[in-house]
């Protein structure tokens, strides 16, 4: 299929946040699974010469924003499968930084502009429009209309991308039809409007055919007025439409194999060369040279909602142990201020670098040995996954993508340490085990840091949930020459556990959220939703459960294994079906199949034809189903058993000496 990628920042060539680094490995991924991907982005300022040669120029024309028409060039760059178009407007984009100017309503909307009528002008035909955060939002919006009047975009289906619900792209309602140039029909309470103003995320939601975030955690946090900033009715209204889908990193360029960019290549089975790597990090900020000691890093904005009051708090507790930590980032001048003072307080142990540097990011990640994230909120998060990567252990506080990702220290196929409660004496207590894990116990410490190195955070997987999300939208096969199969009511997958926490403020609590997306995958088999009920919610599967389970879905069938036998064993008794009726009060959620409750038959309806479904309630005790009942998986099963329909389904040129920017963009000004 066509799939145009629609972002205002993309790695390599501009970035200021994880937005760059998914736009620019998530096409790659797609286009790889050999669909024609296509990413258009601003041709900002800070663009460099280098990039600039390769591009050509191949066009321009005039947007229609409202009463302006102003001037768009296009340039064009192909790069690892992917064709890269850049937006030319000198008075919207030849400025330092990309964002927090004035005018930022109308760049952006300017841009919108310019990305769906673009592909008019190629005579080039996309599928999806795959917009991504506020500054992309009226993209959805406009292709309401312009489906239908520019031929190349008849049947174009769009695909909008949360990031960051707190930046929403916000603002007066003024500028619905003299800057936007919207009817102001689309100013009601299910399209723009937003306690009397115009709120363009909210538009965006409202007007895609599918709404996606970066983490299925994230998703159903967001239904929660602690984390969605004032849209939870609006995510819980679209929720048909929502699906949570974790973040990946590029596996090539983060790899302690290639030694790229440290002091000394290291993998999986020969850690030897993290020790040349943590003494040169020592070097490099400051630290004593003490092999043995362990190093805690942080790399981040320095924000409240990614944790800091914690730390900041308990700096002298942490320093109390026998540790060294280094600190990289900026961000609120208080937070800067209390590092700058632990570094003067502890010469030797705490080292705090105030600013960014790509080279020392990378030299921390491959030397330090735990790496401390104890976000408020985070929708996905990939500095835990570089961390894994190069063995540091994360310690993360249980939310979004870092619940994710990150398995706790005590279950199987552990990766690091968590906890759950926005409070300071958890992540110390944490923060204790992990340290008291590395001095007691090396083989326990190598164990975590092979598992961290091995996991699966490679784009792959989740290019294939977004093409299975393109693949029922369009009706296009996700991978050419597979024949297409419907997926009747997937998008409804994701949040029909989402009502299930009764209280939204500790985030273990949403751990009965996860279960649907683990069963996505987990569905394959077939068996293994089932089979999970038959040993009365195993604390196996349960406790690494508000870990990440899209992280570690692979090592849910291990446990269905070893119940697999249990289940045969009582084929026989497909027979003693009546003497389960006699426990109706306890057993018909768990028996669906054989009850006639309409709820229940819904919930297994799908699960019919699967012989351990026969066999599952054989298998329980009624005393054991009790414990079951109040579980409510129901519903889960019920979307698992739908899944797997959709699932099988599933010369560098120079730029011409033709200068657009100067073309007088501005007169409309």
């Amino acid at each position: 299929m066509n799939i145009l990628f629609a972002s205002s920042e993309v790695a390599p060539f501009i970035k200021t946040g994880g937005l760059a680094d998914v736009a620019g490995s998530l096409p790659k991924a797609l286009a790889a699974s050999g669909h024609d991907v296509r990413v258009i982005l601003p041709l900002y300022e800070g663009i460099g010469q280098d990039w600039r040669n390769q591009m050509n120029y191949l066009f321009n024309f005039n947007v229609s924003l409202a009463w302006r028409t102003p001037y768009c060039g296009i340039f064009e760059l192909k790069r690892d499968g992917v064709t890269y178009y850049f937006v030319d407007n000198e008075y919207y984009f030849k400025r330092a930084g990309l964002y927090g100017h004035y005018d930022d309503a109308e760049r952006f909307a300017f841009f919108s502009r310019a990305v769906v009528e673009t592909p008019g002008y190629l005579n080039w035909h996309p599928d999806v429009i795959h917009a991504n955060d506020w500054q992309t939002a009226l993209v959805c919006i406009y292709l309401l209309e312009e489906r239908h009047r520019i031929p190349m975009l008849y049947g174009t289906q769009s695909v909008y991308t949360i990031h960051n619900i707190e930046y929403q792209g916000r603002y007066g309602k003024d500028l619905m039809v003299d800057l936007f140039g919207l009817n102001s029909g689309y100013f009601h309470e299910h399209m723009l409007a937003y306690h009397g103003d115009i709120n363009l995320m909210k538009g965006a939601i409202y007007a895609a055919d599918y709404v996606t975030t970066v983490s299925p955690t994230y998703a159903n946090e967001l239904q929660y007025a602690f984390y969605a900033h004032g849209l939870e009715g609006v995510i819980a209204d679209n929720r048909h439409k929502l699906r949570g889908i974790l973040n990946g990193i590029d596996t090539a360029l983060y790899d302690p194999a290639n030694g790229n960019g440290i002091a000394a290549a290291f993998n999986p089975d020969d850690l030897s060369g993290k020790a040349a790597c943590k003494a040169a990090l020592q070097q490099a900020v400051g630290l004593r040279q003490e092999p043995n000691v362990p190093i805690i890093a942080c790399i981040s904005r320095l924000v409240k909602h990614k944790g800091f009051d914690l730390v900041t708090s308990a700096i002298h507790d942490i320093m109390a142990m026998d540790v060294q930590m280094v600190v990289l980032g900026t961000g609120d001048w208080g937070y800067e201020e209390a590092f700058r003072q632990a570094q003067a307080q502890y010469p030797g142990r705490f080292s705090a670098n105030i600013m960014y540097s790509a080279a020392l990011s990378n030299a921390i990640y491959a030397g330090a040995d735990l790496f401390l994230m104890p976000s408020e909120a985070e929708p996905c998060g990939l500095s835990q996954m570089i961390a894994m990567r190069y063995g540091t252990l994360p310690v993360v506080r249980e939310t979004g993508g870092l619940r994710d990702s990150v398995r706790p220290n005590g279950v199987d196929g552990a990766t690091g340490f968590t906890f759950a409660d926005i409070n300071a004496k958890d992540m110390v207590w944490v923060l204790g085990e992990a340290v008291g894990l590395y001095y007691g116990n090396k083989d326990a410490w190598h164990y975590l840091q092979h598992n961290a190195m091995t996991a699966d955070f490679s784009w792959n997987r989740s290019a294939e949930d977004y093409l299975q999300i393109y693949n029922w939208i369009t009706g296009k096969e996700m991978h050419p020459g597979r024949p297409f199969e419907e997926g009747p009511a997937e998008p409804q997958a994701p949040v029909e556990a989402a009502p299930v926490p009764e209280e939204p403020a500790p985030a273990e609590e949403t751990a009965p959220v996860e279960e649907t997306p683990v069963k996505k995958r987990v569905t394959r088999k077939k068996a293994a939703p089932k089979a999970a009920p038959a040993e009365e919610k195993a604390p196996a599967v349960e406790e690494p459960a508000p870990v990440g389970e899209k992280a570690t879905a692979t090592e849910v069938p291990a446990p269905v294994e070893v119940k697999a036998p249990a289940v045969e064993e009582t084929a026989p008794v497909e027979e003693k079906a009546p003497a389960v009726e006699e426990t109706a009060p306890v057993e018909e959620k768990a028996t669906a199949t054989e009850a006639p409750a309409p709820v229940e038959e819904t919930a297994t309806a799908a699960d019919e034809p699967t012989p351990v479904e026969e066999k599952a309630p054989a298998a329980e005790e009624p005393a054991p189903a009790e414990e079951k009942t109040p579980a409510k998986k129901a519903s889960g099963r019920k979307t698992a058993a739908k899944k797997p329909a959709a699932k099988k389904a599933s010369g560098r040129k120079t730029p011409t000496k033709k200068s657009p920017s100067k073309a007088a963009p501005n007169a409309e000004k």
